[in-house]
């Protein structure tokens, strides 16, 4: 694993225009970053990355059935009882879920370390699955990089391959949603359509603000007309508390990602896998923190269950520094995590996230931050194998 310098695209920013890539920078600083790239050799990712993907990805989805049968561990989770049996349900009839990512660290040897899944809601697809091999052929052709590079990435076709399998179940009519003024949200979920009609799987797009409620209780159009499948890029925890999240168990809507995905997109899934599985490589020491006000011990970090984009973590370093980012999950139960630090090149942090498709590895993708905290500022760099 290296970190290697060079120069990008003179026309990169024509390049993302013209495949609509609008959120290729945030607040006037590049998001997506070419003046780099990380070189893999193909051993480490089929041994060290996509290998541990495919078993993290099988340890986390054994622990569904018992999250859902248990009163307790739905506590634990803080998902609102209301929502338990309509979650249990979407799990007993296997409701059809289409991809996630897990953020691993990764210093170029084994073994990975998880610090976290992202099963509901996670972002930079678009980037990973296509813009990054974009460039990787752009750079081919111009001689940048050898003919003979590759990239791990199946994500677009195995992404299209789940649409079309998943697509006869789906209820119609089929939508993609996001908040209005998101401009990277809206990006990936017109490529995620993108995605679905290749797979011959017809969809629209609403935003989450237009969305109605018929006297009935379910969820409409608007033109009043009842939502059949929603793909959501709006995180379920949000949902719940949301005005009228008390219709959804009601309301006959399906939703991607299923119901069942709140446990699996719950920090709290952390110290469960670590109970389950203690000791085991690609897991840190992780538990439910009963005494969130009291000081970090060195050596640990603070997440909230419900944290996003790095908000709200709190670490303590061995040496007793303490680094931490705002948010707003100030009120939520938290985990408390072994620290285990980032790898640290020329360009800040990398963090791998390692992205399914359905219950297959497809691919990954490398954000990097001046900061041991990954944050949603934080660049996307490309990925090479040599």
């Amino acid at each position: 694993m290296r970190r290697v310098v060079v120069d990008p695209r003179p026309d990169w920013q024509v390049t993302a225009a013209r495949y609509g890539f609008r959120f290729h920078s945030v607040n006037g600083e590049p998001y997506w970053d070419e003046s780099a790239y990380y070189a893999f050799t193909l051993q480490q990712i089929e041994r060290d990355i996509e290998a541990p993907t495919g078993e993290l990805h099988q340890m986390a989805m054994s622990l569904i059935s018992e999250i859902v049968a248990s009163e307790a561990l739905m506590t634990k989770l803080a998902i609102p009882a209301p929502y338990w049996d309509w979650i249990a349900e979407s799990w007993r009839h296997r409701q059809p879920h289409l991809y996630g990512r897990m953020d691993l660290v990764y210093e170029g040897n084994g073994p990975v370390k998880l610090y976290e899944l992202n099963y509901d809601t996670p972002t930079s697809v678009y980037e990973a699955a296509f813009f990054q091999w974009i460039w990787l052929e752009e750079q081919q052709q111009r001689g940048v990089l050898s003919q003979q590079a590759d990239q791990y990435n199946q994500l677009q076709e195995l992404l299209i391959l789940a649409f079309a399998t998943i697509g006869k179940s789906l209820r119609r009519p089929f939508y993609f949603t996001a908040v209005r003024n998101s401009l990277e949200d809206q990006g990936t979920i017109e490529y995620l359509r993108d995605c679905a009609i290749q797979a011959g799987v017809h969809a629209e797009m609403i935003a989450i603000e237009d969305i109605g409620l018929s006297r009935k209780g379910s969820f409409t159009d608007l033109q009043d007309k009842v939502i059949g499948t929603l793909f959501k890029l709006y995180p379920l925890e949000h949902l719940f508390t949301d005005q009228y999240g008390s219709y959804l168990p009601r309301s006959g809507l399906q939703l991607i990602e299923p119901p069942w995905k709140a446990v699996l997109s719950n920090k709290g899934i952390m110290p469960l896998l670590w109970g389950r599985h203690p000791d085991h490589p690609y897991l840190l020491p992780a538990f439910f923190d009963e005494a969130p006000t009291e000081p970090l011990p060195p050596g640990w970090v603070r997440k909230p269950l419900f944290s996003r984009e790095g908000a709200n973590v709190q670490i303590t370093l061995p040496d007793g520094e303490c680094i931490s980012s705002p948010g707003r999950y100030t009120q939520c139960p938290v985990i408390r995590q072994a620290f285990h630090p980032l790898p640290r090149f020329e360009g800040g942090y990398p963090l791998i996230g390692s992205w399914v498709v359905g219950d297959t590895p497809a691919g990954m993708g490398i954000r990097e931050d001046a900061t041991l905290i990954t944050r949603d500022t934080s660049r996307f760099v490309p990925h090479v194998i040599e």
